[in-house]
């Protein structure tokens, strides 16, 4: 670990780790936004560890603040502090932390719902790094070198702060591998979880794989949109598309929905859902759950006339990268076209992007070209994003991932 960054002499700073940045770039960061990419580096001096904090000096040798720097992503440094009179050490990683937490108590009731984001990385003002709480277990993704390096101190403040019976890591996605990271994954502290866990959001009750499940286990981000589909579900015929473990299904089917299909291609999921409308004592007449490829199987619909009065359409990620933006623009395309085909007159679609790469703005696009070709009246009710414990920054806008439209189809 490195010591603690004291306040020193500005004519000494050079003996401290430092990038220094371009003459006139850095007006990105003077808007507070936390990545400093490589090509905006003039120099950089003393820096020997994969995530150690650095000094940040502008083009010109004034301090700027603080950042972790990494010695192999594209996204060379990711700002820790703005303020040059912050010390980086194990009490500023914990005041974040506890920030972070307070926050989350502001906004969340406990007593309806314990399974929650605790942490949410570069919006949180802790670059890299991801923490879900799930009952009495916390689950972690340290996605930067700059997590990685205080991994230690992270674990230890967690674990006093919450006494939980474990802590697991999944580390285990594909841009940790851009930080010079090789994947990780299992326990971290404590004991691992005994099969699934049960959790509780706004009084409903799901099982959750966190070691085995997509992210950390549960697409916590959903959790205000599926409150919100219960305004729309009672005596409802819905169809509700990448339906995963069926948690926009409960919250419909607890609202009074009259029947629900569930689709996804994954067996595993399929069987985790039947198995929370079990545990929220939901009669197995009400729902069917089916495994299939969406894009065939709303092309099967189709073609036998099918018609739905609400259709939920929550698709994984369709766009890694900018290279992949038209592609997955198709796709988003495609499936709200077929959606918008099914859907009764005066019907409502719910429709999400979780890509980051595919802006509102083109969102929005997307779904006015499938209104068009598909012949339909759509009107936009509400404009949905992710949950806010998924909090984001005005000063860093690729926070806001999670896209979402509620229409009223015509």
């Amino acid at each position: 670990m490195i010591p603690f960054l004291f306040s020193l002499n500005r004519n000494e700073i050079l003996k401290m780790p430092s990038i220094k940045l371009k003459k006139g770039r850095d007006k990105s960061f003077n808007r507070k936004h936390p990545w400093i990419f490589s090509g905006a580096i003039d120099s950089v001096k003393d820096i020997k560890v994969n995530g150690e904090t650095v000094d940040i000096i502008s083009g010109d040798g004034k301090f700027l603040g603080y950042g972790s720097y990494s010695l192999q992503s594209q996204i060379s440094v990711r700002v820790l502090s703005f303020n040059p009179g912050d010390k980086i050490g194990r009490e500023f990683i914990q005041q974040r932390i506890e920030n972070a937490i307070q926050f989350r108590k502001q906004i969340i009731n406990d007593e309806s719902t314990n399974a929650y984001r605790i942490i949410n990385a570069e919006s949180d003002s802790l670059p890299g790094l991801v923490v879900d709480k799930y009952a009495d277990f916390l689950v972690c993704q340290f996605l930067s070198s700059g997590a990685e390096f205080w991994k230690k101190e992270i674990i230890e403040i967690l674990s006093n702060h919450f006494k939980p019976k474990g802590i697991f890591e999944r580390s285990d996605s594909d841009v940790r591998e851009k930080e010079g990271l090789q994947q990780s994954k299992g326990i971290l502290y404590g004991k691992a979880s005994e099969g699934l866990i049960e959790i509780i959001e706004n009084g409903n009750k799901f099982l959750v794989d966190i070691v085995l499940g997509h992210k950390t286990g549960f697409y916590l981000d959903q959790r205000v949109n599926r409150k919100l589909l219960q305004n729309f579900s009672a005596g409802s015929e819905i169809l509700n598309c990448f339906s995963y473990t069926g948690g926009f299904s409960v919250y419909a089917l607890k609202a009074g929905a009259s029947k629900v299909i569930n689709v996804d291609s994954s067996a595993e999921a399929l069987s985790l859902a039947e198995k929370n409308f079990a545990l929220n004592e939901i009669d197995s007449s009400k729902y069917e759950n089916t495994q299939d490829d969406v894009f065939k199987y709303l092309r099967k619909l189709r073609d036998t006339n099918k018609q739905f009065d609400v259709i939920v359409l929550d698709p994984p990620k369709f766009a890694e990268s900018v290279s992949q933006i038209e592609k997955a623009a198709r796709g988003y395309k495609d499936i709200n076209l077929l959606a918008l085909k099914l859907l009764k007159n005066n019907g409502v679609l719910f429709t999400f992007s979780c890509s980051g790469h595919i802006v509102p703005d083109l969102f929005n696009k997307i779904i006015a070209d499938a209104a068009a070709d598909a012949g339909r009246e759509v009107h936009i009710l509400k404009y949905l994003t992710q949950s806010p414990d998924h909090t984001m920054l005005t000063s860093f806008p690729e926070g806001l991932y999670l896209k979402g439209l509620v229409c009223k189809v015509n």
